[in-house]
């Protein structure tokens, strides 16, 4: 895991997995801290 600061707010982290494994992972490890993910949007469908 790498992680990279951007200039005034930003921060990225990229993982060696591939996009939908980042997204369980990425849930999970909200769930495990009381959040959750409310709403998904498809930017790729949307902007068709």
């Amino acid at each position: 895991m790498t992680v990279q600061t951007q200039p005034s707010y930003a921060l990225t982290v990229k993982l060696d997995v591939p996009y939908e494994e980042a997204v369980e992972k990425v849930t999970a490890a909200l769930k495990e801290e009381g959040f959750g993910v409310l709403t998904e949007i498809d930017v790729k469908a949307t902007l068709k």
